[in-house]
Order: structure tokens, then sequence, then C-alpha cells
């Protein structure tokens, strides 16, 4: 097994971890969250986004919250934009980077943003260049990689295809999403092998749902054949809407104590991410969802 010497841990939880939450979660308590993961050493820490309220009233206060952040040199703090409009709220609100998404799935592209694949390619390319113009760094999500809740097994050439093209908008690194959390470890290194035909190893993310208590071993996989770069989400905060059964993102404390035990460095120190999970899961009123955190605390 070949694992990097250094991995990019991105965090996640702030936007696609809290988006789905019914009940509002205040600003401030977004901000404080977000301040606390970057003094736990998170390098990038998804903010929020700027997509219709009617649709995520979670994000609602986005740019209530880029203003109360405490930006610290060398943290980059990107929001998720699904249109133009959206790009112009982020630029209001002084991000330096933003992402946006597609789907590898056109049944679950059309019951999620309501359109073909084709269609949100084409509504993403004037998106992604004017972003470009204004000196903004742009990541791209590829959703349904591994699997699709309404389609089933999804074709890794059309993951390549998708991929492609949002680099060659512009996008400087693409992060796959298995969205309902169905891959397996073979699965997960013959998809990037397929993606990675068309676009640079060192270009792609992987983005893992637990559902089938796969995603570290599936990011394991993924470092094996060279991935660099890992979403993650703390405490485990996070699911799909979109995706029935889908259990949150992989825990951030889980990835960095198997990272840490590879003595792979991230720059991130596993008791401040743990307290920064505590925080988050106390104003929410639940357990954690990180088996690390629940371990270190007695309940393991």
């Amino acid at each position: 097994m070949r694992v990097p010497k250094h991995v990019k841990l991105v965090e996640v939880g702030p936007r696609d971890g809290l988006q789905n939450e019914r009940r509002p979660v205040l600003p401030a308590v977004k901000a404080e969250l977000i301040n606390r993961l970057g003094e736990a050493g998170m390098a990038v820490i998804e903010a929020g986004s700027f997509v219709s309220p009617k649709w995520v009233p979670q994000m609602a206060d986005t740019a209530a919250v880029m203003d109360l952040i405490v930006r610290k040199p060398g943290i980059s703090y990107p929001v998720l934009v699904p249109n133009l409009q959206g790009l112009e709220a982020a630029v209001a609100a002084r991000a330096d980077e933003i992402a946006v998404f597609a789907a590898a799935s056109e049944s679950f592209s059309r019951k999620n943003i309501n359109c073909s694949i084709g269609e949100s390619l084409d509504r993403l390319a004037p998106v992604v260049a004017g972003a470009c113009r204004k000196g903004l760094q742009v990541r791209g999500y590829v959703s349904c990689v591994l699997g699709c809740p309404y389609e089933g097994a999804v074709s890794a050439g059309v993951v390549a295809d998708v991929a492609a093209r949002l680099v060659d908008f512009g996008c400087y690194e693409i992060s796959l999403g298995d969205t309902i959390g169905v891959g397996t470890p073979g699965e997960t290194q013959k998809m990037l092998r397929a993606v990675a035909v068309y676009v640079p190893i060192d270009k792609l993310a992987v983005h893992f749902h637990d559902t089938y208590g796969q995603a570290l071993v599936n990011i394991l996989a993924a470092l094996d054949i060279g991935v660099t770069v890992v979403d993650c989400s703390i405490s485990g905060l996070g699911g799909c809407p979109y995706a029935k059964g889908a259990s949150g993102n992989v825990a951030s404390e889980d990835v960095l104590y198997m990272l840490n035990g590879l003595d792979v460095e991230t720059g991130v120190n596993l008791d401040r991410l743990i307290d920064a999970g505590s925080f988050i899961c106390g104003v929410l009123g639940r357990p954690t969802g990180s088996k690390v955190a629940m371990a270190l605390a007695g309940g393991g």
C-alpha cells in the first residue's frame, strides 16, 4: 500500500454538513464553528453557499457568516454557487474561492437541479469563466460517481467526461462524490483510474459518505493510487436530501486519526478538531457521528 507524505483535508461541515438541518443554526454559531476549524489547522473550510433560500433555507445567511468569520492567512473559505447570481453574491461577500456542482447521473441531475447533465454544464461554463476573470479559484464537484439512488450503477466514463468538462472550464480541482455511500475500494480505484485518463490525479479529490461503512477504506484506496485531497465533515455531519438513506459525510476526526496512524502530514490538530465537533454537536443537541471522538470521550 502506498500513501502520500501529505494530504490536504477539505472541511465541508459548515456547508455540506449543516445545509439540511431543519432547525436554523445562527450565523454566529456557524462562524464560531468555522473559526474553531481554522484554529484546528484546516486549510480549506467550506463556509456556505449562495443558492436559493427557497431550496436551502439553512444557507440563506451565508453572507452574514462570511462577514462574521475571522479570516486567517493561509486558509481558504470557499462557497458553493449554482449560477451567475450566486457568483455575484460570493464576490460581494469577499469570497476568494467558489465551488460549482454537477452530477454524473441524468436522473439525479434532473431531480436535484431540474435539468440534464449537459444543460447543467452549459449553465456552469459562464459561472466558472466569470469567477476566473474575477481572480477567484473554482473547485468542481461531481456527485453520484459510484452510484445513483434512481439509476443504480453509474458509468465511470460519464464521471470522467463531466470531470474533464469542468477542468476545461477552468476548475483547478475536482471533488468526486460518492453521494449515497455505496462504493467499495475496488470500485473506487476503477473509477479514479478511468477519470485520471482525462484529468490528472493531482487535480482530483474524493468525497465519501459512510452509508455502508466504506468511507475510510475507500479513502485509503484513493490514497493508494495517488489522490492527496480528501473532503470530510466535522462529526460526520451531513447527508443528501435527494438520496434516501444516505448517511452523513465521513467524519473529519476519523479521517485525521487514520492519517495520523499512517504518518501522513495534514497540519491538523486532532484534539482541537474534536473540540470543534463537540461545540457544534452541543449546539445541535446530538451525539457526534465520529467514532474516534466517541471513543476518546469514553463512549467507545
